[in-house]
C-alpha cells in the first residue's frame, strides 16, 4: 500500500495582517498546492490520498472558492479521503453540506463526516475516520478504533485530527485528545493526523504530515506531504517527506550596533526572493550613515520578497557628533536633535526615533540642496 497523507489545507483562509497585494497570491497558494498534491500523487501511483483535517477554514467560505477547491481534485483520479477537522467541523450545517448541495464533489472523493470504515478491496486497506462534529471535543474519537474489525489481511489505516496527548500540551488549534499509543492499541498499521501545521512522527506507525503551504512564522518543518508506504499487515511503514509549499515564512531577529553588522546583514538578505514571506525584527542602535544603510537594504529586501515586514521601532538611532556636525544642526535645531536623541530610551513604540528619523532625513536632503528650504 502507498498513500499520501496531508492536513490542514485551510481552504478560503485569509491573512489580514498583510498588505493585500500580498495577501491575496499568499491565499491563492493554498489551492494551487492542492493541485500539486494531486500531480505528486498521479506521479507516484499512489493507492489514495488521506487529508487528516481542516480541509476549509471555516464554515462560511463562497461558492466560488468551493468549487475551485473540489475541481483541484480532479488532477489525481484515485481516491481522496476528506476529513473534518475543527475549522470546519461536519455540522448539521456548514461548509460539507453546501458543498453536498453545489454537488461538486466528485465520485472519487470520499467525504468521511461520521465515524466510520472505509474499505478499499481492491487496494487491501481499510481507513478507520474520525471526523469533529464540533470544534471541540474532551474525549478521544479515536478509541473506537480499538475494536473496529476488517477483513483478513487487510491493512489498517487510522485518520484523525487533534492533538496527541502529553506530546503536544501547547500551541494546538483545539484540544481534541488522541492516546499517544493509539496505533498500538488499535493494530494500527498507520495513524494519519492532522491539527499541528508542521511535519512530526509521534512514533514509527503515527506522524502529522502538517500543512502542505507554510501559513505561519515558525519553524516547524511545514510545506510537505507524506508518502507511506507498508508491504505488508503488520509491516512498519516506511514515510517519505515530498516537499510541496511554495513560499518560505521566516520570523528573523538582528541586533545591530557595528558596521560590521550591517554587512553580515546584507550577506543575509542578498537571498531575499519573491518566494519570501519574512517577519524582521531590528534592534540595537545605529549611527546617522549606518541607518540610511539600514533603510536602503531593507527597501531593496522588500522589493524582491512576497512579504517583507521589518519592525525596527526599537532600533536607536543615535547620531554622532560629526553626523550632526555634518547637518549643521545647531541653535534650535541642534537642541531638538539631542532632545531626541535622548528621548528614544524612553519611547517602546519608536516614535521618538521616527521623528529623529524623518528630521534627520530632511536636514540631509536641505545639506544636499545647499540648504535651500
Amino acid at each position: 500500500m502507498r498513500i499520501l497523507h496531508t492536513a490542514d489545507l485551510q481552504i478560503g483562509r485569509t491573512y489580514s495582517r498583510f498588505d493585500p497585494d500580498d495577501a491575496a497570491p499568499i491565499a491563492e497558494e493554498r489551492f494551487k498546492v492542492v493541485e500539486r498534491i494531486a500531480s505528486l500523487a498521479t506521479d507516484l501511483k499512489v493507492d489514495a490520498i488521506l487529508v487528516a483535517g481542516d480541509v476549509f477554514d471555516s464554515q462560511t467560505l463562497k461558492e466560488r472558492s468551493i468549487r475551485r477547491f473540489f475541481h483541484a481534485l480532479e488532477g489525481y483520479s484515485g481516491p481522496w479521503i476528506l476529513l473534518p477537522g475543527n475549522h470546519d467541523a461536519a455540522l448539521v450545517e456548514g461548509v460539507w453540506t453546501q458543498a453536498q448541495r453545489l454537488g461538486v464533489v466528485p465520485g472519487h472523493v470520499h467525504l468521511a463526516l461520521k465515524p466510520d470504515t472505509l474499505l478499499f478491496k481492491d487496494q487491501g486497506f481499510a481507513v478507520f475516520t474520525a471526523p469533529l462534529t464540533q470544534r471541540h471535543t474532551f474525549h478521544d474519537l479515536t478509541a473506537w478504533f480499538d475494536t473496529a474489525e476488517v477483513p483478513e489481511g487487510f491493512m489498517r489505516v487510522g485518520l484523525a485530527h487533534g492533538s496527541v496527548q502529553g506530546i503536544l500540551a501547547e500551541d494546538v488549534d483545539s484540544a481534541n485528545p488522541i492516546a499517544q499509543d493509539r496505533a498500538v492499541r488499535a493494530r494500527l498499521d498507520y495513524l494519519a493526523l492532522g491539527d499541528w501545521h508542521g511535519m512530526k512522527s509521534i512514533n514509527a506507525r503515527t506522524g502529522y504530515s502538517g500543512t502542505p503551504e507554510q501559513d505561519r512564522f515558525k519553524d516547524n518543518q511545514a510545506g510537505f506531504v507524506l508518502e507511506v508506504e507498508i508491504d505488508a499487515p503488520g509491516a512498519l511503514p516506511r514515510v517519505t517527506p515530498h516537499e510541496v509549499g511554495h513560499y518560505r515564512w521566516s520570523s528573523r531577529e538582528e541586533r545591530l550596533a557595528l558596521a560590521t553588522d550591517l554587512d553580515r546583514l546584507a550577506e543575509r538578505l542578498k537571498d531575499v526572493g519573491p518566494r519570501d514571506v519574512i517577519d524582521m525584527t531590528v534592534t540595537g542602535q545605529l549611527d546617522l550613515a549606518s541607518h540610511q544603510r539600514l533603510i536602503e537594504m531593507l527597501s531593496s529586501a522588500q522589493a524582491r520578497a512576497r512579504s517583507f515586514q521589518a519592525d525596527h521601532a526599537r532600533l536607536r538611532m543615535m547620531p554622532t557628533d560629526e553626523d550632526i556636525a555634518s547637518l549643521k544642526a545647531d541653535g534650535y535645531l541642534g537642541d531638538v536633535v539631542q532632545k531626541l536623541r535622548e528621548g528614544q530610551g524612553d519611547d517602546p513604540e519608536g516614535i521618538t526615533s521616527e521623528a529623529l528619523t524623518i528630521l534627520a532625513g530632511i536636514m540631509m536632503e536641505r545639506a544636499t540642496q545647499g540648504g535651500r528650504p
